[in-house]
């Protein structure tokens, strides 16, 4: 992902099925894809969803646990 533009306003948009930012005050930068179905980004009610789905099925969590883990040792290594 690019560098954020510090202080700067973000709009964000639903069309359809994606979400989008954009800086309110930069017409001239093109607005940008953050999420959405179509994107292979999960969103929030997606890991709703595999939370409640630890709690019914022991291989799931094993596995959930395993790339939360993961996530915690790979997120400040970049």
């Amino acid at each position: 992902m690019a560098k954020m533009i510090p202080n700067e306003a973000l709009i964000y948009e639903r069309v359809e099925k994606k979400i989008y930012a954009r800086y309110r005050d930069r017409p001239e930068i093109p607005r940008w894809i953050i999420g959405g179905e179509e994107t292979g980004i999960l969103g929030y009610d997606d890991w709703k969803q595999m939370l409640l789905l630890t709690e019914r099925n022991a291989t799931f969590k094993k596995e959930f646990d395993k790339i939360v883990n993961l996530y915690y040792l790979l997120k400040d290594s970049e």
